[in-house]
């Protein structure tokens, strides 16, 4: 009776994963496919990245829960939690061009693991999530923090509040 109850739990599961027409896994599973090396080539050195971040125009995005933010970020970081990532929320947030320089970063860029920026476990790292997210919704220059820097080193200038 469980191996029968287990079979009809695994043939109806594909069926059940389509049923919402607002989830696409399948479409999701082809995008992450499609961005990978795109985001592998997009990875800058905290040097490079700092300098990015100062040119005018350049977005510094912080995807971090608002607690996680207030608690502490990098300077000139905006935020926007990835949970709150619309087409509109983004919008407004970005600007009206999609192309614009995008910079992001997440708790897995620091060695602190404290708060604000406790480790998360690496297939989970926020800015694959945010990555993925911001090209989906139509940004294509998006560079993503590469290496794992402290926070209490004065070249990264992390602020709270």
């Amino acid at each position: 009776m469980r191996s029968l109850l287990l079979a009809l739990a695994l043939t109806s599961t594909p069926a059940l994963a389509q049923a919402n027409p607002q989830i696409d896994y399948p479409g999701f599973q082809t995008l992450t496919a499609s961005v990978a090396p795109e985001r592998a080539q997009r990875l800058i050195a905290f040097d490079a990245f700092k300098a990015a971040a100062a040119k005018p125009g350049t977005l510094l995005l912080d995807a971090r829960s608002k607690d996680a933010f207030q608690r502490g970020h990098i300077k000139g970081a905006v935020n926007l939690p990835l949970t709150d990532f619309t087409a509109e929320s983004l919008a407004a947030v970005i600007g009206a061009d999609p192309n614009r320089p995008i910079l992001i970063y997440c708790n897995n860029n620091f060695s602190n693991h404290a708060s604000p920026v406790p480790l998360k476990r690496a297939p989970l790292a926020l800015n694959i999530q945010t990555f993925i997210n911001l090209v989906g919704y139509g940004y294509p220059n998006v560079h993503e923090l590469a290496d794992v820097v402290d926070f209490n080193d004065p070249k990264v200038e992390w602020v709270t509040g």
